[in-house]
């Protein structure tokens, strides 16, 4: 099992989902997947002619339950790849990739609860696909989701985070805008702070397994803020990646 996860494979897209003005889904067909946990990663590899070749992370953002690998990507206006994998990437073509990778930060239906996840940008990708999780399986365990984004434009899968809150009362999403923001938003327009989570997370004596994931400065800050307030540093997972996104 753990050579299947190391070894590179060809997946091909199937769909190019619009998420935002910079962020695509990748709806992959993997031959031959074996599964995956919610919250675990793959790594992306292209070549370019000359023999040149890029690798990437990306967080899968697909259910294990679902049919396909998807895989939610920004565009970093000075990255290698995304630019190609948002801008030029195209339905039949191939990708590599192997994995899936990692087993900290992830969450199975049968983990206890309740669950508290806070996201930064493109972070709330692995947190996403506990949620799709949590709703393929009817799991009732209540789930809180603080995202940050720079601007509601920016807001990845809000419409579908909508829908599912308005299907599901056991699940709440708080969203706080740090750049700009409509006339009428009436929602937090900061970026995420003590006072924030104290008033959005659960408390500290429900015990909550809390995920956290974003830029480094907001992975750092939250996980600090969280443990200030009472909460057990070994419920508290984080993972983060580099300064985009706030």
């Amino acid at each position: 099992m753990q050579l299947h996860r190391t070894l590179w494979r060809l997946a091909e897209v199937v769909e190019l989902v619009p998420e935002t003005p910079r962020a695509k889904s990748l709806v992959l067909d993997v031959p031959e997947w074996k599964g995956h946990k919610a919250g675990q990663h793959v790594d992306v590899r292209l070549t370019a002619e000359d023999g040149y070749q890029a690798q990437r992370s990306y967080s899968i953002a697909s259910a294990p339950e679902d049919e396909r690998l998807v895989l939610t990507v920004d565009r970093l206006d000075d990255g290698e790849v995304s630019p190609y994998l948002t801008d030029v990437l195209a339905e039949r073509d191939k990708l590599e990739l192997r994995g899936p990778i990692g087993g900290y930060f992830t969450w199975e239906a049968g983990d206890s609860g309740p669950l508290l996840l806070v996201a930064g940008g493109s972070g709330v990708v692995p947190l996403m696909a506990m949620i799709r999780h949590r709703t393929a399986v009817g799991s009732e365990v209540p789930t809180r989701l603080l995202y940050s984004s720079r601007s509601y434009e920016e807001i990845i899968y809000r419409k579908e985070l909508e829908n599912l809150v308005a299907r599901d009362g056991s699940l709440e999403v708080v969203h706080t805008l740090t750049r700009s923001r409509p006339e009428d938003w009436s929602g937090y327009h900061r970026r995420i702070d003590d006072e924030m989570l104290e008033e959005v997370g659960l408390p500290s004596g429900e015990r909550p397994l809390i995920f956290v994931c974003g830029p480094t400065p907001l992975v750092e800050a939250v996980a600090t803020a969280l443990v200030n307030s009472g909460h057990d540093p070994a419920h508290i997972k984080t993972e983060r990646f580099g300064p985009t996104g706030d």
